[in-house]
């Protein structure tokens, strides 16, 4: 029989799981990775935020933002079975709006914004951005709070919430054992989802950590623990990518990065 609390646990799960947002893929075809959009952009907003990376970049202020793949035809299939509404790996593209004081020309904004998002999304997540697409909505005054994605004040930006939990088996206890590991998650389908040739685990990756870095460690800390070489995949559900207040983490180089397009419609 089904009860009104059984009920309201059900739809206040699915709600959890939308909050979440799409599966965005981390590196290529072969990284067997995913980090929740909801995670990607805390972290984006948090960069622009933020005056150390890219001096100057805290004068704009996001609006809507979303990631997508840039071109879904070229997208390709990834070495493990794609997650439940997960994207398949290939370029992606950042959208975002924008509203800034009137105290620099918007092109120069803009062009500062494009470098803190391209920069975080690459460098500090493991994300495949290729194109980054800006219009901006209006200019500031002095003490406005420009309209968040909902109509009403920004999204927050404080700590990604993540649930930890303790592990228990060989293949959790494997991916907690990583370095950069915060802990393990059961945001989606629990902490380790075990199919007969396959494994997803989820988690939450530390301060100072690059997320895909950290993910292909637990992929080959997870096959070396498990028999039978099952199909491992990654979900990063939570990212603490920099101490608030601290120093940034080191970046990977973006030597053989593509620096971002910009649309023809935006800045």
């Amino acid at each position: 029989m089904t009860t009104a609390r059984s009920t309201n646990g059900w739809t206040a799960a699915v709600r959890r799981r939308l909050g979440l947002g799409r599966l965005l893929p981390l590196g290529g075809a072969a990284d067997g990775a995913w980090l929740v959009e909801r995670a990607a952009t805390a972290e984006l907003r948090r960069a622009v935020a933020d005056d150390r990376a890219v001096p100057g970049v805290s004068d704009a202020v996001l609006g809507a933002l979303r990631i997508s793949l840039a071109d879904p035809e070229a997208a390709v299939v990834p070495a493990v079975p794609l997650p439940p509404s997960a994207l398949p790996p290939g370029d992606l593209r950042i959208e975002a709006e924008f509203a800034a004081g009137a105290g620099e020309p918007l092109p120069v904004i803009a062009a500062r914004l494009r470098s803190a998002l391209f920069d975080c999304a690459v460098k500090q997540l493991g994300l495949r951005v290729t194109e980054v697409d800006l219009r901006a909505t209006g200019l500031l005054n002095a003490g406005d709070v420009p309209p968040g994605p909902d109509g009403n004040s920004p999204e927050a930006t404080g700590p990604n919430e993540g649930h930890a939990v303790s592990p228990v088996g060989a293949p959790a206890l494997a991916a907690a054992a990583v370095p950069g590991v915060a802990y393990l998650t059961e945001a989606l389908d629990g902490t380790v989802h075990i199919e007969p040739d396959r494994i997803r685990v989820e988690l939450a990756t530390a301060a100072g950590h690059r997320p895909l870095d950290v993910a292909r460690a637990v992929r080959t800390a997870v096959t070396a623990a498990v028999r039978g070489a099952p199909a491992v995949a990654v979900l990063v559900t939570a990212v603490e990518v920099a101490e608030r207040g601290g120093p940034l983490p080191p970046t990977a180089s973006a030597s053989a990065t593509p620096a971002p397009s910009a649309s023809p419609s935006g800045f």
